[in-house]
């Protein structure tokens, strides 16, 4: 399936999406096919289900073009053997519309791609080479549209697309078998989402900003993480179509649920964020290196390729540290901030922070003062690029690092506060809670910023953000300070953003227990929905539920997630466990890679 169905599906999705940019009919192309075993007979078969007429097909194996006039063709192949009077792959090229290669590499050269018609589409997908390499493709035609099955180069045609995904679809069904409907239906589900806007987390993984429809994306990336919720309905609607589905669904709402709850098991979340970060490492500054498990993270960290580690402290006790330890940080790039050589970088940033506070007190000789410590000057490497992102190491949850945050790299616009959120991935899914770290006593301001930058931030993540106030009374039912301030800001962000799935103030049983809620509560703007995102009425409650959550083993912690800061700066306890420090470093490097599309 994988070898023949998977190619053919998601290699079909980009086809339709390139022939629709290019301006084509799908029944008026001609398509040439270099290769002729299973997966090419898979992937043309399919075509032709999808408009592509056969006798607008030329197939071509090692002896050449497959035509009516030979005698040594399979049933397979004779299929699709074409009665034009030509031989070799260069005649077939010659005005064709789409080449889909599934044989061996630099087996199409520049002249024959010249020879296609105007904007041809290239399927290049012999591995790990293709047919035509992507520059030389490029050069010859640059009104083409090129697929290949690297991940190096735009519209990476990619099985691990369908897989799981149609299975998955297959299965829940009972369907009896996988036949051309539900792969039809899986093809079309694959287009329609790649025309979709992007969310950022995809964009940071690639190091790109400008993810969009059209030539150089006209198919989904692997790291999407909608492609189960998109796939496998539409699987499942094929089997029904189809009448090869023993168990239909009936309750498409509850299915649909089912597949969102899937993508937080088993740390499906937390693995995506890691395996992003990986393929575009930034440069993270750790502030606390010399404590054991900051410089068992960032260790680790270098090893997997999670990011480039910059170690702030002393040189000789990190050593002797990471020795202790059983660690290796060689070419590992320490920083000793009170080193004599690093007198100049003080100086540049003493200036720099002077004149962005000297309306604010702030001179040369404190701003200098200030550089010998690790905070300020690890902030400091980020706002002026010479670091993409800083870690600071904290001892409780309402700390001095982020007062020095505010000072040196300030607030995004449109917000005067920022706030931090912890993402919970538990058997019931993934929950996002907010403000677990920064402000220790909120008001209705506070509180509105918090829900707002919240809801951006579970968006980030690919989620969409259906979030509750919580307090101990419900809508209305308790009068006192706390409940009111509450209320207010729910009835503050009903009017100014309409948009947001939000409602409060509400007990947290609630706002967890959809059918209680919906009974109870039938008047809310959650009805029907499953809470994801759960902001507090203040720091003590927030800590204290991602807290003892943890130590009950409820789920694994991706946090404390800073939002709102115009920078990627974030902070985590001293004592954090090293793969919440890991996790960290993944949120940091995604973080920083947006920032810098921005």
């Amino acid at each position: 399936h994988d070898d023949q169905h998977g190619t053919a599906i998601i290699s079909a999705a980009a086809l339709l999406n390139a022939i629709e940019i290019q301006g084509k009919k799908i029944e008026d192309v001609r398509l040439v096919v270099n290769g002729a075993g299973a997966a090419a007979v898979s992937c043309t078969k399919l075509y032709c289900a999808l408009g592509v007429k056969k006798e607008n097909v030329v197939m071509c194996d090692s002896k050449g073009v497959i035509s009516t006039s030979r005698t040594d063709l399979n049933p397979q192949k004779a299929q699709f053997a074409t009665s034009r009077p030509i031989t070799t792959l260069a005649e077939a090229m010659k005005d064709a519309d789409v080449f889909l290669g599934l044989s061996v590499k630099d087996v199409v050269t520049a002249e024959m791609v010249k020879s296609m018609a105007e904007k041809p589409i290239v399927f290049a997908l012999a591995n790990p080479d293709p047919e035509i390499a992507y520059e030389t493709a490029v050069a010859a035609r640059p009104d083409l549209i090129m697929g290949t099955g690297r991940s190096d180069y735009p519209n990476q045609i990619n099985n691990v697309l369908g897989f799981p995904y149609i299975f998955r679809g297959a299965l829940d069904c009972g369907a009896s078998e996988i036949n051309e409907t539900m792969k039809i239906y899986a093809v079309r589900a694959i287009a329609a989402l790649a025309k979709k806007p992007v969310p950022p987390v995809v964009s940071a993984a690639y190091n790109r900003s400008d993810i969009k429809f059209g030539r150089d994306y006209i198919i989904p990336t692997p790291f999407d993480p909608r492609l189960l919720t998109s796939v496998s309905p539409a699987v499942a609607k094929g089997a029904m179509d189809s009448g090869v589905a023993r168990r239909p669904i009936t309750d498409w709402d509850a299915y649909n649920e089912k597949l969102r709850q899937l993508k937080g098991n088993d740390r499906k979340f937390t693995r995506r964020i890691n395996e992003a970060a990986r393929t575009n490492p930034k440069r993270v500054v750790f502030g606390e290196a010399n404590t054991d498990n900051m410089l068992r993270a960032a260790a680790i960290a270098a090893a997997d390729g999670l990011c480039v580690p910059i170690l702030l402290g002393n040189e000789e006790m990190i050593e002797k540290r990471a020795h202790r330890l059983g660690l290796n940080i060689e070419g590992i790039e320490i920083v000793n901030l009170r080193h004599d050589r690093e007198a100049p970088r003080r100086e540049r940033y003493a200036a720099m922070l002077t004149t962005k506070r000297q309306r604010k007190g702030e001179n040369f000789e404190s701003a200098l003062d200030k550089m010998f410590d690790r905070n300020y000057f690890g902030m400091m490497m980020v706002e002026t690029g010479d670091a993409d992102a800083f870690i600071a190491g904290t001892r409780s949850a309402n700390n001095a690092a982020a007062d020095i945050a505010r000072e040196v790299i300030g607030l995004r616009d449109g917000f005067n506060h920022f706030a931090s959120m912890h993402v919970l991935e538990t058997t019931k899914g993934t929950y996002f809670l907010a403000d677990t770290m920064v402000n220790g006593a909120a008001d209705e301001s506070t509180l509105l910023d918090i829900a707002r930058l919240a809801n951006d931030a579970v968006k980030f993540f690919a989620h969409d953000p259906v979030m509750a106030l919580v307090s101990y009374s419900n809508f209305g039912s308790n009068e006192e300070a706390e409940p009111s301030m509450v209320h207010n800001v729910v009835d503050r962000l009903h009017r100014d953003y309409p948009d947001m799935v939000v409602d409060g103030e509400m007990q947290v049983n609630y706002a967890l227990n959809k059918p209680v809620r919906d009974k109870v509560y039938p008047f809310t703007r959650l009805y029907g929905k499953d809470v994801n995102t759960i902001v507090f009425p203040n720091l003590s409650a927030a800590n204290a539920v991602y807290r003892i959550m943890l130590e009950m083993g409820v789920g694994e912690s991706i946090g404390p997630i800073q939002m709102g800061l115009k920078k990627p700066i974030h902070f985590i306890n001293i004592d954090a466990e090293v793969r919440d420090i890991i996790n960290l470093i993944a949120v940091a490097g995604l973080d920083a890679a947006t920032m810098a599309h921005k």
